[in-house]
Formats: structure tokens, C-alpha cells, sequence
């Protein structure tokens, strides 16, 4: 059974920093690009960044470029993206989700997480 457990989200202060990760199990992810969305409420989830497992390539939004960090322990099977500078924006439950196509689609991923809330008070 393939599981995706994000942990990591709470509340921070703008400009604050927090570190999500998302545990990965049930099948190997060698060939996934891992990626993290967010929504905010009463908006669509949105893409934030991307890694591909095997080669380790990344790619992120524009509205978090510069600020979040993903990044991949293979050892640990862990996917991390690393939040700095948080805006109140970036209030959202944030998602893991793996898929084999690269697309910033919601409906093309295979797999997805329950999510993890982020609040960043202003």
C-alpha cells in the first residue's frame, strides 16, 4: 500500500521559516517526480515545486522561487521543501503527491498525501 505522510506544518510569524517532510513508502519512487502543492481555502491547489527522484532535478513555482527548498534523502525515502521568508500568502494545506508523468496538474499525479497546514501570521 503506498502511503505519502507529510509532517512539518504549524504556525510561524511572516518571515519565519518551516521545514515539511513527506515520508514515502509502499513501492519504489525511482522513476516519480515527487512534487508539493498547496491550497489555500476557497482556492484550487496549485503546484509549488518539484524533484525527480532518480536524477534529482528541480523546478518551482514562481511565486516560491527563491524562498522554498525541495529536496530528497534517499536513505530515508523522504522528500523535504524547506520554506523560508513565509509569507501570510503562503498559508495553505501543503501536499506531497508522486506521479510518473511530469505535468503541474493536480489530476495527473498518482499519488497524493493528507496534507499538512501551514498558517504564517502577519
Amino acid at each position: 500500500q503506498v502511503q505519502l505522510v507529510e509532517s512539518g506544518g504549524g504556525l510561524v510569524q511572516a518571515g519565519g521559516s518551516l521545514r515539511l517532510s513527506c515520508a514515502a513508502s509502499g513501492r519504489t519512487f525511482s522513476n516519480y517526480a515527487m512534487d508539493w502543492f498547496r491550497q489555500a481555502p476557497g482556492k484550487e491547489r496549485e503546484f509549488v515545486a518539484r524533484i525527480i527522484w532518480s536524477g534529482g532535478g528541480t523546478y518551482y513555482a514562481d511565486s516560491v522561487k527563491g524562498r522554498f527548498t525541495i529536496s530528497r534523502d534517499n536513505a530515508k525515502n523522504t522528500v523535504y521543501l524547506q520554506m523560508n521568508s513565509l509569507k501570510p500568502e503562503d498559508t495553505a494545506v501543503y501536499y506531497c503527491a508522486a506521479g510518473v508523468i511530469i505535468s503541474t496538474r493536480p489530476g495527473d499525479r498518482n499519488y497524493w498525501g493528507k496534507g499538512t497546514l501551514v498558517t504564517v501570521s502577519s
